[in-house]
C-alpha cells in the first residue's frame, strides 16, 4: 500500500500505529471536521441481491486471448480483412514448407469457411496472443484439430519456445477418412511465455480448428474459462451478468451468417450465431477491429452466470446500430425475425428440454433452465424516437409470451441532453419497467453527481447503471466512484442495477480505457477501482439506514485560465482572436498577420498561418489544442472568427485552460457533426455540462463569443445567445452511507475521504446498541497510485477498531475508502 500521510483518532491510532498498519500521524492541520449522524430507528430503501454485478464485452480482447481459455490464435484460418486491415487467414501462423487456406465445398461445414491444406513435410505453427502461449511446468494441456487425410497420415505436434523443447512431442495417427477429430495432451516441462505450436504432417492433410486448452481451466471445466480470469470476477460475487455487450450488440449488419446473405461478417452479435459445437459456430468481425470466434458464446455466458449464482442479462439488438453508425434499419421481415429471435432466446434458457430450443441446450449439456429473468433491448442507441419504436414490438412480443420476463430500455449514450431526454420520456411514457443508463466522466463530475438519483421519481422507470467508469485507472478514479457509488446505494429504490465497464483489458490489444481488470497471457492484476467494486460489491447489505453527514467547507473560485482553440477530425481555420477583461481592456488580440507566437501547440496534429489565418492541416487528426494567454485570467470575454474547411465535425473553442488536461470547450459541430456542447476537462476526463443538437457548415465562418463571469458562461454564435451555464457544483470529497445486513445484524459504515487531509469524524449511531469492537476494511493510497503486473499500491487493510459506542469518533485516512462493520446487540 502506498504510504499518504493520514491520521486517525482517539484510539484507533495507538492500535492501528503499534500493529503496522498505518504511518505515524498527520500534523493536525491536516484533520478536517465532519459528523454523521444515523437514524437507525428509520426504514431506508431494500437493497436487492443483484444490486451491483459486472459488465462482460468482448474489447480489448477480452474474449479470444481473454476469458476464454483458447491459447491458439486464429485456430480456424477465419481472419480476414474484413475483421482488421492487416489480417490474412494465416495471422499468426507462419509456414514451413507449403500451405494455404482454403474457401471450398471440401470445408468441415458450411459455417467454417476456410480451413488449411498442407502439403507432405510441411509444418504451421501458431504463435498465440501476446508474448506466445504460456504454460506453466507440470500442468496439462488438451490439443486437438480436425483433420482430413489418407490413412497411415501422421501428424507430429510439438511445443518449443526459443530455448527448444515445452513437452515431450506427440504424435497423431489419421485413422477415419473424411474429417475427424484427433486429440493429444501435453505436460508442460518447463514454464514459459513464449511458447509456439507446430503441427507437421507426413503426407497432404486438411486442417481446421487447431487448438490447445490448459486442462486447469475456472471450475475444470473443458473448452472453458480462464481460472485467473473468471476466479476475479468471482471474488467480486456480482449479482449479475450483463452480457455480450456494448457495441457488438448494435453495430453492423443485422443479416445471419449464412449464404442468403453473401456470409456478412461485420454483424452484429446474434446469439444462434453462438451456440452448438464450437466448430459449427459462426466467425465475425469485432466492432473492435479483431475477429471474435464465439468459441465464448451465449451457452458459456449463461454457465458463467450460474456458476457465479448471478443472474443472466443478455442484451439483444434493437436493429438501430449505434456507437457512431446510427442508422435505423427498416426491414419489417428482420425485425420480426429478430423478435422470434428473443423469444427463441428466453426458450434456450428456461424452456422444457421438449421445447425445440430448451432441447437444444439440453444437448449441449444443461437440462435444468438457466432461470432467466431480465433482457434487454438494444445498447446506447442515438436515434430515441427510432429505437422505441422497434423497442416496443419486442417488449410486446416478450410480454405476451413471457409476462415474467422483465424488458429493459434505455436512454442512449451520455448522461444528459436531447437524446437522454427524449430517451426517458418515451421511456416513462409507455412505462417501461427499467431504463439503462450509460456514462463515463471525469473524477470531477462523479463527485459532484452523488445526489443524481435523489431527484428521481420514485414511480417512474427503475434505473439499471450499465456501464460507467471515471475515465482513469488511478486511486483517485477509485475514490470518485467509490463516493458516487454511496448515492447510488443510497438511492437502491431507484437504482435497483450497477456495473462498471469494461470488465478486462488485455494489455497488448486495448481499444478503451480505463478498465476494471488488466492481463496478458501469463498473470493478471486488479485496478485500483476493482478493488474499490469489490469492497462495495462484498459488503452491500440489505437495507439502507437513513443517515446525514456535514459537508466540507469550500469557497468556489471564479473560472480561471487561458484560451485555446482545437480540431477534431477535422479542418479549420481561425482569425481575429479578442479576449478582454470585464471593463473590456484587451487581454490578447491576434489577427496572425504577424504569426502565432503567441501560441502553444500541446495537441495533435498541423498549425500554421495562411492567408491571415490560424489553420490545422491534418483532417484525421484529434484534439489539435493551441492556447494562448495567462491560466490566471478570469472574467473575461473571448471573440473568434471560426471556419470548418473539411472533415468530419466542426470546431472547438476553449476556455478556462489551465493544461492539457484541465479545461472547458465548446465543441460546436462534434459528433460527426449533429450536435454542439460545452465539455470540462479535468485531469484529462471529460463530462459534457451542455449539449444540443446542431452542425456546422464547411466553408461558412462563425462568430463565437465566449462571455465568463465568475463561474457563470454565457455562450453566443453569431451574435446569437447560443446557451449558458453555472458551473457551480461542488465536488464534495466527503461522502458516506450506512446499510444494515440482516443476515449479521452488523450496521456497515461506509465514508469515502476523497482529499489530502484526513476527516475527523464525530458518529452518532442515533441510539442503537452496538458491540464496542468493529471489522474495518481501508483503502488507502496516494492519489495517482497504480496498480500493475509487478506492484499492487492500492490494496484492502483489515484491522480492529476498538471504540465504538453510541456516540464515538474516528478519523479517516486521507484519500481514502473505509468499511465500518459495527455489530448491534
Amino acid at each position: 500500500m502506498s504510504r499518504t500521510r493520514w491520521r486517525l483518532g482517539l484510539g484507533a491510532t495507538a492500535f492501528l500505529v503499534a500493529a503496522g498498519l498505518v504511518p505515524a500521524p498527520a500534523h493536525a492541520e491536516d484533520v478536517t471536521d465532519y459528523a454523521i449522524t444515523v437514524d437507525p430507528a428509520a426504514k431506508g430503501a431494500k437493497i436487492d441481491d443483484t444490486m451491483y454485478g459486472v459488465f462482460f464485452e468482448d474489447i480489448n480482447r477480452a474474449a479470444d486471448g481473454g476469458l476464454y481459455a483458447e491459447l491458439v490464435q486464429n485456430r480456424s484460418f477465419e481472419y480476414s480483412t474484413a475483421d482488421n486491415s492487416s489480417y490474412t487467414p494465416l495471422t499468426s501462423w507462419t509456414v514451413d514448407g507449403t500451405a494455404q487456406v482454403v474457401n471450398d465445398d471440401g470445408r468441415l461445414n458450411t459455417r467454417n469457411r476456410n480451413y488449411l491444406s498442407l502439403a507432405a513435410g510441411s509444418s504451421v505453427t501458431n504463435a498465440g496472443y501476446n508474448t506466445g502461449i504460456h504454460l506453466d511446468e507440470g500442468k496439462k494441456y488438451d490439443f486437438s484439430v480436425w483433420a482430413r487425410a489418407g490413412a497411415g497420415t501422421q501428424l507430429a505436434v510439438s511445443l518449443q519456445d526459443a530455448d527448444g523443447a515445452l513437452a515431450t512431442a506427440r504424435r497423431v495417427a489419421v485413422t477415419k477418412s473424411g474429417w475427424a477429430r484427433y486429440k493429444a495432451t501435453f505436460t508442460a516441462t518447463r514454464t514459459s511465455s513464449a511458447g509456439r505450436l507446430t503441427v507437421a504432417s507426413s503426407a497432404a492433410a486438411a486442417l481446421d480448428m487447431v487448438s490447445l486448452f490448459p486442462r486447469d481451466t475456472y471450475r475444470g471445466e473443458s473448452n472453458g474459462l480462464r481460472k485467473d480470469l473468471a476466479e476475479k470476477i468471482a471474488a467480486l460475487r456480482p449479482g449479475f451478468v450483463r452480457f455480450p455487450g456494448g457495441c457488438l450488440v448494435n453495430t453492423g449488419s443485422m443479416e445471419d451468417y449464412s449464404e442468403a446473405s453473401g456470409w456478412q461478417r461485420k454483424r452484429s452479435y446474434q446469439w444462434k450465431d453462438t451456440i452448438g459445437p464450437v466448430e459449427q459456430r459462426a466467425t465475425n468481425s469485432n466492432f473492435w477491429g479483431y475477429n471474435q470466434s464465439y468459441g465464448l458464446g451465449y451457452y458459456e455466458y449463461f454457465r458463467l452466470s450460474e456458476d457465479l449464482g448471478a443472474m443472466p442479462l443478455p442484451v439483444v439488438p434493437a436493429l438501430v446500430t449505434g456507437c457512431g453508425q446510427n442508422q435505423a434499419v427498416a426491414d419489417d421481415a428482420l425485425l420480426k425475425r429478430h423478435v422470434q429471435d428473443t423469444l427463441d432466446l428466453i426458450e434456450f434458457a428456461n424452456g422444457p428440454v421438449t421445447s425445440t430450443w430448451g432441447k437444444k441446450r439440453a444437448q449441449m449439456g444443461h437440462p435444468k433452465p438457466f432461470r432467466l429473468t431480465h433482457i434487454e433491448v438494444g445498447n446506447e442507441e442515438n436515434l430515441p424516437n427510432e429505437f422505441f419504436a422497434r423497442f416496443k414490438e419486442f417488449r410486446a412480443a416478450v410480454q405476451a409470451k413471457y409476462p415474467d420476463i422483465q424488458v429493459i430500455s434505455n436512454s442512449g449514450p451520455d448522461d444528459s441532453g436531447t437524446t437522454f431526454d427524449t430517451a426517458w420520456q418515451l421511456n416513462k411514457d409507455a412505462k417501461v419497467d427499467m431504463v439503462d443508463e450509460h456514462y463515463y466522466n471525469s473524477t470531477q463530475w462523479f463527485l459532484q453527481n452523488n445526489d443524481r438519483y435523489d431527484s428521481y421519481d420514485r414511480n417512474g422507470p427503475k434505473v439499471f447503471l450499465g456501464e460507467y467508469a471515471s475515465l482513469g485507472n488511478t486511486f483517485k478514479n477509485g475514490l470518485a466512484e467509490a463516493a458516487f457509488m454511496t448515492g447510488l446505494e443510497r438511492n437502491a429504490d431507484v437504482v435497483k442495477l450497477a456495473s462498471y465497464a469494461p470488465l478486462f483489458a488485455n494489455e497488448d490489444y486495448v481499444q478503451w480505457r480505463p478498465d476494471l481488470v488488466w492481463f496478458n497471457n501469463h498473470a493478471s492484476w486488479n485496478s485500483a477501482n476493482y478493488e474499490v467494486q469489490k469492497l462495495f460489491m462484498n459488503n452491500v447489505g440489505d437495507r439502507v439506514v437513513p443517515s446525514t453527514a456535514t459537508g466540507t467547507p469550500s469557497l468556489l473560485a471564479p473560472i480561471t485560465g487561458a484560451v485555446g482553440l482545437s480540431t477534431w477530425a477535422t479542418t479549420a481555420a481561425y482569425d481575429d482572436v479578442k479576449v478582454t477583461d470585464a471593463d473590456g481592456r484587451a487581454l490578447l488580440t491576434d489577427d496572425f498577420s504577424s504569426g502565432a507566437s503567441r501560441w502553444t501547440h500541446t495537441g495533435g496534429g498541423s498549425w500554421s498561418v495562411q492567408d491571415g489565418q490560424y489553420v490545422q492541416t491534418d483532417v484525421a487528426a484529434e484534439n489539435t489544442m493551441v492556447s494562448a494567454g495567462d491560466p490566471s485570467w478570469h472574467d473575461y470575454d473571448l471573440q473568434v472568427k471560426a471556419t470548418k474547411k473539411a472533415g468530419k465535425e466542426g470546431f472547438l473553442v476553449a476556455f478556462g485552460v489551465k493544461d492539457t488536461g484541465n479545461y472547458y470547450w465548446w465543441n460546436i459541430g462534434g459528433w460527426n457533426n449533429t450536435q454542439s456542447a460545452v465539455e470540462q476537462a479535468v485531469d484529462g476526463g471529460k463530462s459534457t455540462l451542455i449539449s444540443k443538437a446542431g452542425s456546422v457548415e464547411t466553408g461558412r465562418t462563425y462568430d463565437v463569443d465566449v462571455k465568463v463571469r465568475g463561474r457563470q458562461v454565457t455562450l453566443y454564435l453569431d451574435g446569437q445567445e447560443w446557451d449558458s451555464f453555472k458551473d457551480d457544483r461542488p465536488a464534495e470529497p466527503f461522502r458516506q452511507v450506512v446499510t444494515k445486513d440482516k443476515k449479521t445484524g452488523d450496521l456497515i459504515v461506509k465514508v469515502v475521504n476523497a482529499q489530502d487531509s484526513a476527516a475527523r469524524t464525530a458518529i452518532d449511531l442515533g441510539g442503537a446498541k452496538v458491540a464496542s469492537k468493529a471489522r474495518v476494511t481501508t483503502l488507502a493510497a496516494a492519489p495517482d497510485a497504480v496498480n500493475s503486473e509487478t506492484s499492487t499500491a492500492v490494496a484492502p487493510v483489515t484491522s480492529t477498531f476498538d471504540g465504538v459506542a453510541g456516540k464515538f469518533s474516528y478519523t479517516f485516512p486521507a484519500n481514502s475508502v473505509t468499511f465500518l462493520r459495527i455489530r448491534q446487540r
